[in-house]
């Protein structure tokens, strides 16, 4: 099914925003994009001669648009986004962070998404419907969502009540990092959303409701979170969606207490405990903290771990000349280390681990959308398909409420 799809859009538009876009600047605008869209440009694809501008001339080209179209549009860039994006960004934060603020601001008819496919499906769920939600890159997916797909978890869902006759029992919980269709799954079928920092939450309102948790798609973040509730690896079963009855016997499925999605963040993965080692043998005094998505062993073998907010968090207030062994993304440390001079911050991977899906996203493409919006044009909205939309809004609902 598909839950999301860019959709070709005219939004009216004033005068002056019309003959501010058509003026010839020597800027390379000498066409407007509707003239260059009836040309045979695709959504998707960026105009060419974006890809030659200098990045003075976007620079240049952002701040014009930027001035000219006002507060109607947001910009909103996540930690993990590059630095050349997130200078142009209202507001930075995670995933789920950002898609509140979109929410939260009313009066922005333009939401430009700088993140990836699925953050901006869940802007679309918790904007209003008279609000656009714009991701620059349509490329800039995500792994980990794409490894659970709407029909392999439907099919996991009919395997599990073969076996056990009823799915009734069964709380499917989601990492916020998936796609709008399993998200509604969750709601449909009495489920929610969780993010890293409250999965533990998710977990309690689930057995409280159910004997068994189906966790989507992040094994390792599900698996800590089960560690950190008392729970066995032993009652723990991989579902493997490549695999018949994912690879399971029926045997392993009726006794698991949670039965873990095989996905995972190709980022954190990345993340070793050799590497941990090296950084205390360096310097003993280092702290490490690394993100829940990356392997049990390393979660284990860290001094702290936590979300993408907790992390900065606990950095930003962390005593002067304090050491920290960082296992997340590269670019967020890096931002992390300027921002916190006095002390010494740096990323557990020796070598460069940037989310490369996020890294689709440049600044080029964020003033051809400013542009698409100047020209009465919504280019790459996402739009999240009506029963999907209801269902997901359903489990991001429960997520809110046990957040408090």
């Amino acid at each position: 099914m598909t839950t999301a799809f860019t959709k070709q859009t005219t939004i009216p538009i004033t005068e002056l925003e019309q003959s501010a876009f058509c003026q010839t600047d020597g800027n390379l605008r000498t066409k407007t994009l509707e003239e260059e869209f009836a040309a045979g440009v695709r959504w998707q694809k960026v105009p060419t001669r974006y890809l030659k501008l200098t990045p003075e001339e976007i620079a240049e080209g952002i701040e014009f648009a930027r001035n000219e179209i006002g507060e109607k549009a947001v910009l909103l860039g996540h930690h993990y986004q590059r630095d050349d994006v997130i200078q142009y960004a209202d507001f930075t934060g995670d995933s789920y962070k950002l898609s509140k603020m979109a929410a939260e601001t009313k009066d922005a008819k333009w939401i430009i998404f700088c993140g990836v496919h699925f953050m901006a499906e869940t802007a679309d769920i918790l904007t209003s419907s008279d609000q656009n939600v714009l991701l620059p890159n349509m490329a800039a997916g995500c792994s980990m969502a794409d490894m659970a797909t709407a029909t392999d978890v439907s099919d996991c869902w009919d395997d599990i009540e073969s076996v056990l006759g009823t799915t009734d029992q069964v709380i499917p919980i989601t990492y916020m990092n998936s796609a709008a269709a399993i998200k509604a799954h969750c709601g449909k079928n009495g489920g929610l959303v969780c993010t890293s920092s409250n999965a533990d939450k998710a977990f309690d309102w689930a057995l409280e409701r159910g004997e068994k948790i189906l966790f989507l798609p992040d094994q390792h973040l599900g698996r800590n979170t089960a560690i950190a509730k008392g729970i066995s690896e032993d009652d723990m079963a991989v579902w493997n969606p490549f695999l018949p009855m994912g690879g399971l016997s029926e045997e392993e499925i009726k006794h698991a207490k949670v039965i873990l999605w095989q996905g995972h963040c190709s980022v954190h993965t990345r993340f070793t405990v050799d590497q941990i080692d090296a950084a205390r043998e360096k310097n003993s005094e280092t702290t490490i903290i690394v993100h829940p998505e990356c392997t049990q062993e390393v979660v284990a073998a860290a001094d702290m771990y936590g979300s993408t907010e907790m992390i900065l968090d606990t950095i930003a207030k962390a005593p002067a000349g304090t050491s920290w062994g960082v296992g997340t993304e590269i670019s967020m440390v890096r931002r992390l280390a300027a921002e916190n001079p006095d002390k010494d911050i740096f990323c557990l991977d020796p070598v460069v681990c940037p989310c490369a899906t996020m890294y689709r996203i440049h600044p080029a493409y964020v003033l051809w959308v400013l542009e698409g919006i100047m020209a009465g044009l919504a280019i790459n909205r996402i739009e999240v398909e009506p029963e999907t939309q209801r269902n997901a809004a359903v489990a991001l609902q429960r997520m809110l409420e046990i957040a408090g």
